[in-house]
């Protein structure tokens, strides 16, 4: 299986490229540690397209490739999951595992029971949040880098979120499973919906009172994963993976 890269550069800039280049600590470690040479073959993924590459040229700052027949790959999961701040080891492994099971998006959410030093500390984090994505979609073979946004309220987060179908893993509901609630929704998605499915997941402590009344009155569904207390980066990962199997089988909301 060839090692898989996704370009920093390509172009043309739309469409599907024919070129496509690696930058920075990528080239680098292309160069200096694989010791790539101009005609060796990869797989690199440009613009959302994934290639069979060439190396045409190689430096320790950028490595460029001619890239020839696309190959077939699996589309990402049209999920978007709102994953409100909690601590940041714990957080970043969610991010990480997140990006392997294929969501499309992750909007860190400043809840009301974040802990205040990390509110302050996460915008400061973002980059680091996005280079782990990077890193795992690599790992992972995804086609595209899921897209991890600006630390926002929750307030904000919810006025502004189009999916047809919007889950919420609460701790107070006691009878609808999520996997129900997946299997029983008709929901279409709107041509204007860039995502099929939202899900958000409390801190540690959970939702506040307030922020559970302003779910309700955005009209999300609350659902439970079951009896058990999880923590917050398992009840992630749980959802995910129920969720992506339902979307997978066709008996999620469809896009329309």
């Amino acid at each position: 299986m060839r090692r898989r890269f996704i370009a920093d550069t390509w172009s043309p800039s739309s469409g599907h490229p024919t070129h496509a280049a690696l930058v920075g600590d990528q080239a680098s470690h292309l160069a200096r540690v694989l010791r790539a040479q101009p005609g060796q073959i990869y797989d690199v993924v440009a613009n959302g397209f994934l290639h069979r590459a060439e190396i045409t040229q190689v430096s320790d700052s950028q490595v460029t490739f001619a890239l020839h027949e696309e190959l077939q790959a699996e589309a990402g999961l049209p999920m978007h999951l709102l994953l409100a701040v909690f601590k940041f080891d714990h957080f970043e492994w969610a991010i990480e595992k997140a990006t392997e099971l294929g969501v499309a998006r992750i909007t860190p959410i400043l809840a009301r029971r974040t802990e205040k030093h990390l509110a302050q500390a996460a915008g400061k984090r973002i980059e680091r949040w996005r280079r782990i994505a990077l890193e795992s979609s690599k790992q992972s073979r995804r086609t595209d880098i899921p897209e991890i946004a600006e630390p926002a309220t929750l307030a904000s987060a919810l006025s502004v979120e189009d999916a047809p179908l919007c889950i919420l893993l609460s701790e107070t509901e006691q009878q609808l499973h999520l996997s129900r609630a997946l299997s029983g929704s008709s929901s279409t998605q709107a041509s204007c919906a860039e995502f099929a499915l939202a899900l958000a997941i409390g801190p540690e402590g959970g939702w506040a009172p307030d922020e559970m009344s302003l779910f309700t009155a955005h009209q999300w569904t609350h659902v439970t994963l079951g009896p058990r207390i999880l923590r917050a980066e398992t009840a992630a990962i749980a959802g995910i993976a129920i969720a992506g199997a339902q979307l997978a089988t066709g008996n999620g909301p469809a896009i329309s």
